[in-house]
């Protein structure tokens, strides 16, 4: 299943009653997430907001249901690694507005296509990170907002596909402050397809590469 889904596709044979089971440990997933950003938002010092999220993380990825790890990596699991808090990857964003008529468009294995439609561009970034990103509204029911992103990291000391900062399917929202989009690059994490190949996800458009390292965030594993 489609990564902001969050959830392998199931199987033909599978019972109705696993079926519902599957459906409620996924709602439950989805909350677990919604309230941990939640508590991130509202927690003062960034760093210590950072550390909570990693726990929960690494406590959702070896204890619940819905983990995109196998049994036997959950069994042996000690935790996501990360680059180190790095203060100086947070940042206040103003936002360019760009046309929403130009969607983009990626194929997903059981999910067929998503449409994805950049509505706006970060301002500030470019003397940081070498240029600016995309932020998108996944199109369809509820929508949400979506910034993926791949750097200089990308396929060596992170994912290569990408990682995700904001998914707004899936809670993954930071905030804002004083009118500005709050972008912590320390909360960058990996979609699911990095940790099996059950899993389908857009990764990170050619808009949204950027040229240098981003060291901060999940690591590869």
């Amino acid at each position: 299943m489609f990564e902001l889904e969050t959830g392998p596709p199931h199987a033909a044979e599978e019972s109705p009653s696993t079926v519902v089971r599957d459906m409620i440990t996924l709602a439950d997933w989805r909350r677990r997430l919604y309230e941990l950003y939640a508590t991130v938002r509202t927690t003062a010092d960034p760093a210590q907001a950072w550390r909570l999220w990693r726990n929960r993380r690494d406590a959702l990825l070896r204890d619940h249901p819905q983990s995109p790890l196998s049994s036997s990596e959950r069994a042996v699991f000690n935790g996501l690694p990360y680059f180190h808090y790095e203060p100086a990857l947070r940042h206040s964003v103003d936002l360019a507005p760009i046309d929403r008529d130009a969607p983009e468009t990626q194929t997903l294995r059981d999910d067929g296509q998503i449409r994805l439609h950049p509505f706006a561009r970060t301002r500030g970034l470019e003397r940081t990170l070498g240029g600016e990103l995309n932020v998108y509204w996944i199109a369809g029911y509820g929508g949400g907002i979506f910034l993926p992103f791949a750097d200089a990291t990308s396929g060596n000391e992170t994912y290569g596909g990408g990682r995700y900062l904001l998914d707004g399917i899936k809670g993954a929202d930071l905030g804002t402050k004083d009118g500005k989009l709050v972008l912590d690059f320390n909360f960058a994490y990996n979609p699911s397809c990095a940790y099996s190949p059950r899993w389908s996800c857009p990764l990170a458009p050619p808009h949204n590469r950027l040229p240098r390292p981003v060291r901060a965030g999940e690591r590869m594993r």
